[in-house]
């Protein structure tokens, strides 16, 4: 069957140049943006309840865009002064190219790994007498807590922000060919807005293998999977898949 319409499950992007919009253009299809989850931040009295002292670190590891927003905003409703010697461990470039809006790049003593939290490891074991924080979502990454305990580090994790479900009851009667998702929370916000979901002809798309597994947990069909070697990105797959469906649709 013919694709006309996606819906991605993230808000849009702000960057023209976004691959969506290429996406959008060159298949000549309409791709419309809504978050299905957003994050909310938990206020400095329940960080405190966490028995979550800020002066007790002098090292923090920062994993997200979020957890480095979430931080300064605890930081400062804790009246916390943040001390120029504290060391920051950014999981990616772009994470630590992030931490600018709120630090001096130059004057901090900031430490970067490739993209995966693994890589982060050398450099933790290389300062492994320093006391880490790690400010977080509710939903931590099983493989974090489990690398930091293999480097056998004095850390603490800290929830400085939840990962909501949002409200998508406008979209009731609104039917899109293509779902695209990319957390496992997406699948579950899509069944709490919608518990009366039936799939019939639209197809899914997910991001990542734990999404994939709430998907099929769900009773799912998934037609587009990323990544994958062959497409490394959800907008390479769609473009497959798209590319494909209405070939086949056009030569009935």
């Amino acid at each position: 069957m013919k694709v006309k319409t996606i819906l991605v499950s993230q808000p849009e992007p702000k960057v023209e140049n976004s691959p969506y919009f290429e996406l959008q253009q060159k298949l000549k299809i309409k791709v419309d943006f809504r978050p299905f989850i957003h994050v909310e931040g938990v206020p400095a009295k329940e960080v405190r309840q966490q028995k979550i002292d800020l002066n007790n670190y002098s090292a923090i590891i920062l994993t997200s865009k979020n957890s480095v927003d979430h931080f300064f905003r605890v930081a400062e409703e804790m009246r916390y002064k943040v001390p120029e010697d504290l060391k920051y461990f950014c999981q990616s470039e772009a994470i630590a190219f992030y931490l600018q809006k709120y630090v001096v790049y130059r004057k901090r003593k900031i430490y970067v790994g490739q993209k995966d939290f693994v890589d982060l490891s050398p450099l933790v074991k290389k300062y492994k007498d320093e006391k880490f924080l790690l400010p977080s979502s509710d939903q931590l990454n099983a493989d974090i807590p489990q690398t930091l305990n293999n480097l056998k580090v004095d850390w603490t994790p800290g929830t400085f922000y939840r990962t909501v479900m949002s409200d998508l009851s406008d979209l009731k009667d609104v039917y899109y060919d293509v779902l695209a998702f990319f957390s496992p929370t997406g699948i579950k916000s899509l069944f709490k807005n919608f518990p009366d979901f039936q799939q019939n002809n639209t197809r899914i798309a997910v991001f990542g293998s734990t999404t994939q597994k709430e998907a099929i947990e769900h009773g799912l069909r998934v037609d587009i999977m990323a990544p994958t070697p062959e497409t490394p990105s959800m907008t390479m797959a769609l473009e497959k898949y798209i590319t494909k469906a209405n070939k086949e649709s056009k030569d009935k």
